[in-house]
């Protein structure tokens, strides 16, 4: 024989040994490893060990033909020999209740999945890949399955993004024993084997490969991907529940790049051009002008005073000017104002009391109101406008589902550092735990948990508890209260979280391994570890990590430095018994904690009612800084509108008297505008009270300085009378008076064209006061100016007027300021060097100010509407450090849609065959890029639980077949019968009649462990039903946005889902909306910009209409006006960038106000400049500067100054930033603006002289001694 023939008699002899050893286990693997049931598990209770076997696979008994065809529809064809019995495939069913009803959605992964334990169970081939390794008597306590890795992964793969809809997380993390992303192929089916989930009877070692192990050879049978269809028709998985099925990741689009000219900021580049521009243009004009003066000396006011020309005013016939048309108009309006203000002083002079007492019965009248009067403190109602949408979208969910749930939250820390090491008994890597999850630690925070829920109140004789009024979603059948506690993981129970295992040596288990499992696995029935204590809160819920827990970093949850307890209570809409009920718990709640303490703990807490109750203490505390400030103004004014002479006329020259009733006045006038707006019904807010009477104080004040001052400066004329002298004043003053005063009402009713509550709220009382202030001035004050008048010429005293000083002649001086102003300020501003500095410097910050106009912060942070020494400012400070989760946002379904058709519930669910864009998907996709959307997770669905809750193969749909009422999946009751039978078209999902049969029987149904997907807990106010449940009306889709921290990120949370919500509408066809609890406090900053710019361009645009029509339709004269007061207003925003005052519903307020009182700094100025007959603008500019200035300076600058100063001892906080700060600014923007530049900008730019005015003037006083007083 050669050496080839006998390497091919090996080669053969190898062949047939092969064979034979294959044909062995061939046959071998024809047997079974068990069949049937027999002993009790003593490991799981309640389930069976399977009976040892070793013989043929056995012929199914028919009575379990329904189940295998069920279950295993593979092995359903010939003779069935299978090496299970019935009884075995009830346990199957019974054991796979809850990855049925979580991962059915997705019919590949379902598939793969009962392949796995159809092999298992009835495998006609165990023994192929089974080895039976432990019995007890004829029980088979312990087996090996050897299953292909190439299978166990491809099934992992088709499952791994399942998604669980009521919970917001993934499927795995619910039946994997640990966070999904922390699950794999071989981890989840370890688990799924493992005795610790409470479901398999003993221990299956799963062995992983892909070839044969030991003479097994691996189950690796076919299977599915999730993008692929089954053969039984079912379609591929939802893009939801299969990553690969979705195509490319969605990619955020790119953020816009700062605007940058040659990397620098460019409204910084461009102003800063602008200005050097200016200042080149403007030198070169001054130049100019200086050469051109040199050569020829030429007046404005040259033709006119020239005596040859036949426009002069010094012809020889003073009958005619040559003045314009409008200058001519001018005048008449001028001159009837005169006249009429002239005439109605006189007659207030003449006829003091009657004027004084209809005034008091006017203001009685009207203040009569107050009686009415209702004060908003409610936030919803002080920032959001009844119209609004976030406003209408909050009305329409209260209604249909229920307004949000109230709080009571503890976030609590400990000063203790020990940090510990937790060592695994069984291996793994060591834990590192802070301080706060220390047992005794722990201990101490479950003694405070219980203390609370032992609270009692009492409201009307009633005691409330918190069981009373707190959120049981599953009551009536589990009346314990939502806690959202990491206590709730212990069952909030001192002996659960004491409970261990382990022996005098060793800790097998204990409460670190049982935190542990529980922050990964939150919905679990039970752990994983020796301990087989349960996950789930006392309330039937899952308590979400990150809820629960604060401080952590990633999904490390032990390394958490803070604990979160939140109290979820019940809110009412329109029932006040039970909200008071609330409100009572919520008081005692706040108590207790306020007198709460622990050495080991730091406490931050907060309730629903916390916001609320602290503004109107703050409220109430800043009544004494109010008090205090409006004081110091009054006594200034008291004692400065005198004008004292000498000591010994002290009390005949002061004005106390008169300033106390310019002040009851001014007050009268704010008590008016408040009485009749309560007529109409109109409520007020704190915004009002506390800001219009400073409105008013300031321009009253003003106009009071001006009257008073004007008087005492005056020289009576011959044969002049008192009143004819106090008559002649007025027509001089009034109409500047009628001028800041009307333009500054049409300004503020127009500024109540906002949509802001309060910012119209506040344009509509100030309005009206300003107007009834002038109105009470020009008449009522004026009558006791009369009144004073003569007790002075009298020597009669102050206050004291019974009291008569001896004659005496007293030289007639003026005022330190009026001397001040003519002989020094004035003449110094308006020097030919001084002038330039001063543009340069105005425009120069005008220029600043614009470049950093769009980088003034918008939003309202809400630790400034709290006093600072408020307890809530520390729990706003731990809820941005701790807090790990951001508000829940609902996407509600408006009514009319048809849930019961196949189209309206593609457009909505997220499962196989729904439609790529509808609402579950879109909020989904959203959720992968959640940086940009700011959502954050899948949106629970109820529709998509419905779906799985009622197919055939689940246990969860059953009715009693005798009465037809719905049974409990809990229930064991032979009469309970599948809602639907298990045929192809029971299958499918329900449409029509049977859609809205079972639906009201799945959102009573409470989650159980043979049912999770009851959907009573999760969507009992979900979905709103048509009464006798004949059709479903709106209903909401809940997620959550990421952690929100500052107002922009409220604010962009808000734009993304509204916009988010466009997109989701516009694809169904059908209106739906995003809502969330903040939405209404954050939707006005979204156009607080265009609400801005309109409110202040409409207020500018009537100061100038105002304006020009007042001073006679000087058009230039308005047009200085509003440059002034616009730059005024542009400053403004300089300030708040430098002082950090962020752009919000309050500092618009103040904006509006700024644009009135600037009126009063600028109006009077320019009106004394054009009345002015000297020859040049420069003196004109003088002369208008030295007698408005003082009274200005006097009446406003100084009166509001020292009031201001009291502001910033306030302990609000929002007093000391949007009150002290920005009066300070109004204030002393308008006075250096009306007091240095205007006068400056007049004297070069100011509008030429009006000849018919000047004509008028010189005609009417000449002669006179008035003709010598108005050259002083």
């Amino acid at each position: 024989m050669g050496p080839f023939a006998w390497t091919r008699s090996v080669s053969a002899l190898l062949l047939i040994i092969c064979l034979s050893g294959g044909f062995i286990r061939w046959v071998e693997a024809q047997h079974c490893v068990w069949y049937g049931e027999c002993g009790d598990s003593v490991k799981v209770p309640g389930k069976k060990y399977n009976c040892n076997y070793t013989g043929p696979p056995l012929p199914l008994q028919s009575e379990g033909y329904p189940l295998l065809t069920e279950l295993c529809p593979g092995y359903d064809y010939g003779s069935r020999n299978l090496c299970c019995n019935v009884d075995q495939l009830r346990t199957l069913k019974g054991s796979l209740q809850l990855p049925l009803q979580f991962l059915s959605r997705c019919p590949a992964c379902f598939f793969n999945l009962m392949n796995l334990f159809c092999e298992l169970t009835c495998s006609p081939h165990q023994s192929q890949f089974m080895n039976a390794t432990k019995f007890n008597d004829s029980n088979v306590v312990e087996v090996q399955y050897y299953i292909g890795k190439t299978f166990v992964n491809a099934m992992y793969n088709a499952c791994k993004d399942v998604q669980a809809p009521s919970s917001n997380v993934k499927a795995l993390s619910i039946l994997c024993g640990r966070d999904a992303s922390d699950c794999n192929a071989t981890n989840w089916i370890q688990y799924m084997f493992s005795t610790d989930n409470g479901q398999a009877p003993f221990p299956i070692n799963p062995i992983f490969s892909d070839v044969p192990v030991s003479g097994y050879t691996p189950m690796n049978n076919k299977t599915y991907a999730c993008t692929e269809g089954l053969e039984d028709g079912s379609g591929p998985c939802s893009c939801q529940d299969c990553a690969q099925a979705c195509g490319p990741k969605p990619v955020p689009p790119p953020l816009s790049p700062p605007w940058t000219i040659l990397g620098m900021d460019a409204m910084a580049v461009i102003m800063w051009i602008s200005y050097v521009a200016f200042l080149l243009i403007f030198i070169g004009a001054l130049l100019g002008a200086w050469c051109y003066r040199k050569r020829t000396i030429l007046s404005e006011y040259g033709p006119i005073l020239d005596s040859n020309n036949p426009l002069s005013l010094n012809n020889d016939n003073p009958d005619q000017v040559n003045a314009t048309c409008f200058e001519t108009l001018g005048e008449r309006f001028e001159n009837s104002l005169r006249t009429f203000f002239s005439f109605w002083g006189s007659f207030c002079v003449r006829h003091p009391f009657l004027v004084i007492l209809g005034s008091l019965i006017v203001v009685v009248a009207s203040s009569g109101g107050l009686v009415y009067m209702r004060i908003t403190t409610d936030p919803v109602d002080l920032w959001s406008s009844p119209t609004s949408q976030a406003r209408q979208e909050k009305n329409y969910f209260d209604s249909h589902f229920g307004p949000f749930f109230r709080t009571a939250q503890l976030i609590l820390t400990t000063p203790l550092t020990d940090k510990f090491i937790y060592s695994p008994y069984y291996g793994g890597s060591d834990v590192p735990f802070g301080a706060i999850l220390g047992k005794d630690v722990l201990h101490e925070v479950l003694d405070l948990q219980l203390e609370i829920e032992k609270l009692t109140a009492t409201y009307e004789g009633q005691k409330i508890t918190l069981k009373d009024i707190c959120l049981a979603p599953m009551a009536p059948y589990n009346n314990n209260c939502t806690i959202f506690s990491v206590l709730n993981y212990f069952q909030n129970s001192h002996a659960v979280l004491d409970h261990w295992i382990g022996d005098e040596f060793f800790t097998y288990a204990d409460f670190h391994s049982h935190f542990l499992y529980c922050v990964s696995a939150p919905a679990s029935l039970n752990d994983t570890t020796l301990l087989h204590d349960p996950c789930l809160g006392t309330f039937g819920g899952p308590v979400f990590p990150w809820l629960a827990l604060g401080g952590y970093d990633e999904t490390n949850y032990n390394n958490a430095t803070a604990l979160v307890i939140t109290f979820p209570l019940n809110n009412y809409l329109n029932d006040s018994v039970k909200m008071g009920k609330v409100l009572a718990w919520e008081k005692e709640f706040i108590k207790f904690m306020k007198d709460y303490k622990n050495p080991n703990l730091t406490i931050a807490f907060s309730a629903e009612r916390s916001v609320e109750d602290e503004i109107d203490r703050e409220s109430n505390s800043d009544i004494s800084t109010i008090v205090i400030s409006y004081a110091i103004m009054f006594i200034y004014i008291s004692l400065a509108l005198g004008h004292i002479h000498s000591f010994r006329r002290l009390m005949v020259d002061s004005k106390i008297s008169l300033g106390i009733a310019g002040i009851l006045i001014v007050l009268s006038s704010v008590s008016a505008s408040l009485g009749i707006f309560s007529y109409a019904g109109i409520p007020l807010t704190l915004i009002v009270i506390e800001v219009i009477p400073f409105l008013v104080l300031a321009v009253g004040v003003d106009n009071i300085f001006i009257i008073v001052q004007t008087y005492q400066r005056d020289e009576r004329m011959p044969q002049e009378e008192l009143h004819q002298q106090i008559g002649r004043i007025l027509g001089d003053v009034a109409p500047s008076m009628f001028l800041s005063s009307f333009s500054e009402t049409v300004a503020f009713f127009l500024g109540a064209l906002s949509n802001m509550p309060a910012v119209r709220t506040f344009s509509l009382f100030a309005g009206l006061a300003v107007f009834i202030d002038f109105l009470l001035q020009i008449s009522c004050f004026v009558s006791l100016l009369g009144l004073d008048a003569r007790r002075q010429e009298g020597n009669r005293l102050d206050i004291c007027c019974c009291v008569k000083l001896p004659e005496s002649q007293e030289a007639k001086t003026h005022g330190f300021l009026f001397r001040f102003f003519k002989k020094i300020y004035a003449p110094f501003i308006l020097k030919e060097w001084v002038r330039p500095i001063v543009v340069a410097v105005f425009v120069g910050i005008l220029s600043f100010s614009i470049a950093v106009v769009n980088k003034v912060e918008i939003g309202l942070d809400q630790k400034l509407s709290m006093p600072d020494d408020s307890y809530v400012l520390d729990y706003f400070k731990n809820l941005s450090e701790y807090l790990h989760t951001g508000a829940p946002v609902y996407f509600v379904v408006e009514d009319g849609l048809n849930y019961s058709s196949p189209e309206g519930q593609n457009a909505v669910c997220g499962g196989v065959g729904c439609n790529n864009n509808s609402l579950v998907q879109q909020v989904y996709a959203a959720s992968l890029i959640s940086n940009y959307t700011t959502i954050a997770y899948t949106p629970s669905s109820w529709l998509d639980d419905y779906f799985d809750w009622i197919k055939p193969q689940s246990t969860c749909c059953r009715y009693y077949n005798s009465t037809g009422t719905f049974c409990n999946a809990s229930v064991v009751n032979s009469s309970c019968v599948s809602c639907r039978p298990l045929t192809p078209s029971g299958k499918q999902r329900p449409v029509g009649e049977e859609f809205m049969h079972f639906l009201p029987m799945f959102l009573s149904d409470n989650p159980n462990p043979k049912c999770g997907k009851g959907g009573h807990a999760a969507y009992a106010s979900a979905v709103d039903l048509y009464p006798k449940n004949t059709g479903v009306g709106a209903t909401y889709f809940m997620t959550y946005h990421t952690i929100l921290k500052e107002s922009p990120d409220f604010i962009d949370a808000l734009k993304m889902a509204r916009i988010l919500a466009h997109n989701i509408s516009q694809s169904m066809d059908h209106k739906v909306f995003a809502y969330s609890v903040f939405y209404v406090f954050y939707e006005q900053y979204l156009t607080i910009a265009y609400d801005t710019a309109l409110n202040l361009c409409l207020s500018l645009g009537a100061i100038f209409v105002v304006t020009m029509v007042l001073l006679g339709f000087e058009l230039w004269s308005a047009v200085l006006v509003s440059i002034t007061i616009a730059m005024i207003l542009v400053n403004m925003f300089g300030v708040m960038y430098l002082w950090d005052i962020s752009l919000n519903a309050v500092s618009l307020v103040n904006l509006v106000m700024s644009c009135g009182i600037s009126v009063e700094f600028c109006s009077h100025i320019v009106r004394a400049f054009s009345i002015s007959v000297k020859r040049n603008r420069v003196e004109r500019a003088e002369e208008a500067l030295a007698h408005m200035g003082s009274s200005v300076f006097s009446g406003i600058t100084l009166t509001k100054f020292g009031g201001i100063l009291i502001l910033a001892l306030s302990k609000s906080q929002i007093f000391q930033v949007f009150y002290f700060r920005m009066y300070l600014a109004i204030v002393l923007l308008g006075a250096t603006h009306g007091l240095i530049f205007l006068p400056v900008l007049l004297s070069y730019i100011g509008p030429s002289v009006n000849k018919a005015k000047v004509f008028a003037a010189n005609k009417r006083n000449a002669g006179t001694e008035r003709e010598r007083l108005l050259n002083y």
